[in-house]
């Protein structure tokens, strides 16, 4: 199997957040880091060129090789803002139901605005994740 390709670097989050070119994004942006570096407690950190993402976690791919990966993060993308919830939404039905306009993917919520998802709903759902990643770690060790 392949390496991965999207890997943490030493690029500023601030700058990058920063070039946001819509203004309303940008707010967006920052907002959730905020709200992420709160619940994660953790610094964000670039991966690649244009994903934010927080804390780490290890896990054991489908190879067998040992690889790292952030336990939350987002990027802001060209009409979307993607925000990376990688427990999955299965496990977080009900908080689904709550959280408002929004898309699935795997492991990416798709929102357009943050004015368009209940924001207390949100970080239940970063929290939830973090939290479950974090006892799965524990768990493994």
């Amino acid at each position: 199997m392949a390496e991965l390709k999207t890997k943490p670097t030493r690029r500023s989050v601030t700058t990058f957040l920063a070039r946001i070119r819509d203004p309303e994004q940008r707010r967006d942006a920052r907002a959730i880091a905020a709200l992420m570096r709160a619940e994660t407690r953790s610094r964000p950190q670039m991966w690649g060129p244009s994903i934010v993402g927080f804390g780490r976690y290890g896990y054991r791919r489908a190879s067998g090789k040992e690889a790292e990966w952030f336990l939350t993060g987002f990027s802001p993308r060209v009409g979307t803002l993607t925000l990376y919830i990688m427990t999955g939404f299965p496990r977080h039905r009900s908080l689904m139901k709550q959280l408002g306009r929004h898309s699935t993917g795997r492991s990416c919520l798709y929102i357009r605005r943050l004015s368009d998802v209940d924001v207390p709903t949100l970080k239940r759902l970063v929290k939830e994740s973090v939290r479950w990643l974090k006892a799965r770690a524990r768990r493994d060790k």
